[in-house]
């Protein structure tokens, strides 16, 4: 290859650098590479590279960058993505060990060549890799599942089909793995009708997982004794259990449709839980699960939901006179007033129009949903008291925010 990847690369977005060298040179220039090196990290490498137009000091500084961040919306064209990702590793420098590298390409086409960009990341010592794209696992060399250097995991890959879930390896030896982050996998069950694949991971501290099923519906089985946080995004109709074996777990962080079923016998550790969740008018059996939840929840110190949350709670039905065997220990209550899309302003209605008992009561709520009306508020009368019914010493924040992205 010939040329330098400025050469390449400054013509796609040259706008975005506003400092003039002068500027930079009078705010950047007297701090150690090592601080400039971990500031051009948060960077996408896209824009880190772009950054050698700034001064002299800067034209090979971004070669020596500890991480990298490949993701094809950032580059334009997907030509262009090719050519660059083949350019950046070429030209960065090799004797600097790199430390991480998010890759993530957002159509199915074989370009780059992921075993390539994988391979490059293992022989550099990689400790946290990220792979997002459309295709199949195959296209991820074996050597990734057996690195004794990875600490973090982040796997999501969609394939396309109508069973578009990509199944989970079996075989896996990450024996510093803590961190795992996956999106639309299948775990295969046993003869128990049970899934059980985190219980090799020894040191396993936080777990993530996104649009992820058990095959037939049956059992997850999260066995971690060092499992600290569980991350679970599920926004499909498709129902299974989970058995919690996971006797450190402290934080559970729940966004989605709740169609799943908690339980387990050891997460007396849990303290902090934080649930955002939606449910569509056809559905009403995530009603009863969420409700169950915190039962489960029985010892936890803080909860934190969304005003979407509450709405679906104050769903089932005569819900305000149901006493909580649960919740003796909750000291902070927070409700994040996110606003409630229109999308689920129209489930409230079409579920209340399911509960009318006349035409006239159903034609008031069509238009009072119209009209703005409905709901009249964004937390239901009476839901937050009833959260707080064994802990009436608890302190409530209302929290206005934007809506958390739902995705992996």
């Amino acid at each position: 290859m010939s040329g330098s990847a400025c050469e390449i690369m400054i013509p796609l977005s040259p706008k975005r650098i506003k400092l003039s060298e002068s500027e930079n040179e009078d705010r950047l220039s007297d701090l150690p590479e090592s601080i400039i090196l971990h500031i051009l990290s948060f960077l996408n490498t896209n824009h880190a590279v772009q950054t050698c137009v700034l001064s002299t000091r800067y034209k090979d500084l971004w070669k020596r960058l500890p991480t990298l961040t490949l993701h094809s919306s950032d580059f334009g064209a997907y030509k262009k993505f090719t050519r660059l990702v083949s350019k950046v590793l070429f030209l960065r420098d090799s004797s600097i060990a790199l430390q991480a590298l998010d890759f993530k390409r957002s159509n199915g086409r074989f370009e780059p060549k992921l075993e390539k960009i994988v391979n490059y990341a293992l022989s550099h010592n990689v400790k946290r890799l990220g792979l997002h794209f459309n295709g199949d696992i195959a296209q991820i060399p074996s050597t990734v599942f057996s690195c004794q250097a990875l600490t973090h995991l982040k796997l999501s890959i969609y394939n396309g089909g109508r069973d578009h879930e990509t199944p989970f390896p079996k075989s896996l030896n990450l024996p510093a793995l803590t961190n795992l982050q996956l999106g639309d996998f299948v775990f295969d069950v046993d003869d128990n009708d049970c899934a059980e694949p985190f219980s090799i991971f020894n040191r396993l501290n936080s777990l993530l997982m996104c649009n992820c099923v058990v095959r037939g519906g049956k059992t997850l089985r999260i066995s971690s004794v060092t499992l600290v946080n569980l991350t679970i995004y599920h926004d499909r109709s498709i129902y299974y259990e989970i058995d919690l074996c996971t006797p450190s777990l402290w934080k559970f962080v729940f966004t989605g449709t709740p169609y799943l079923s908690l339980s387990g016998s050891s997460i007396s550790s849990l303290k902090h839980v934080d649930i955002d969740a939606e449910v569509e008018s056809s559905q009403r059996a995530p009603l009863v699960f969420l409700l169950s939840w915190l039962v489960v929840f029985a010892n936890i110190k803080s909860l934190t939901v969304t005003a979407t949350t509450l709405q679906v709670l104050s769903l089932y039905p005569d819900v305000l006179k149901i006493r909580l065997p649960s919740l003796h220990n909750l000291k902070s209550l927070k409700v994040r007033m996110e606003e409630l899309l229109y999308g689920f302003r129209m489930t409230l209605r079409d579920i209340k129009l399911q509960n009318a008992k006349s035409k006239r009561e159903a034609a008031r709520i069509r238009k009072a949903f119209k009209e703005g009306l409905e709901p009249p508020s964004p937390v239901p009368d009476g839901i937050v008291d009833f959260l707080c019914q064994n802990s009436p010493l608890v302190e409530v924040d209302y929290i206005k925010c934007r809506r958390r992205q739902r995705y992996l």
